[in-house]
């Protein structure tokens, strides 16, 4: 399968693309990865998108799509793939679409995660990181830590990062009402779109999507 997972910053792309794409036995394409495995393998795209990044730029479309064209072409993504944060906007789905048209291909489904916009922010604010190691996350509410504070596995001070405060969830959340959520429409004009409710325990927002695959085979 084929599938493009959308969704607003704390809707749990990430976790849902890592279940789903380990359920389905087809890569995890993340925008992010891609960027990081590129710049760290020093490739020519790497370089091309770190001279942007650098310099504080936007890395242009044309770049971004030519790091997930390379990736769709692994022999590992021979039997379909998922991509997270690819996509981003309606001229990059045009490009996917005539990029999958040439190699003879085309989507299966876009998943649409969704989440109220309160509940996204409290995800994201509430979100508490430890100095020590990044990997330690806790959340006020649904994972408080034994002590307020400190990290439960290291002992190291948990700090709220400059990104996850309030005032810069809601600003990521109007960048991607305006540029993401339009290709949203515009997957539903070709009948691709299954929208999921994305909040709840994640087992079963796991069990939605996959029967909405199932319903869309």
């Amino acid at each position: 399968m084929r599938i493009v997972l959308v969704g607003p910053p704390g809707a749990g792309k990430g976790t849902q693309a890592t279940r789903l794409a380990e359920t389905l036995q087809i890569p995890h394409i993340s925008t992010g990865d891609l960027f990081r495995a590129n710049i760290s393998q020093q490739t020519e795209l790497g370089k091309l998108a770190k001279s942007y990044m650098d310099a504080g730029n936007l890395v242009p479309d044309e770049v971004t799509i030519a790091m997930a064209k390379d990736r769709m072409e692994q022999p590992d993504a021979e039997g379909g793939f998922l991509l997270d944060g690819f996509p981003r906007n309606v001229s990059q789905a045009e490009a996917l679409d005539e990029l999958l048209e040439t190699e003879d291909m085309k989507l299966d489904a876009v998943l649409d995660l969704e989440a109220p916009e309160d509940e996204v922010v409290k995800r994201i604010a509430g979100r508490r990181v430890c100095r020590n190691d990044s990997a330690h996350v806790f959340h006020v509410t649904y994972t408080p830590p034994k002590k307020e504070g400190v990290c439960d596995v290291c002992g190291g001070e948990l700090y709220q990062r400059d990104d996850d405060s309030e005032e810069t969830v809601r600003k990521r959340l109007e960048v991607y009402h305006t540029q993401t959520e339009p290709i949203i429409d515009y997957y539903k004009s070709q009948g691709l779109v299954a929208t999921i409710a994305a909040t709840g325990p994640v087992d079963e927002v796991t069990r939605r999507a996959l029967e909405a695959l199932k319903r869309d085979q």
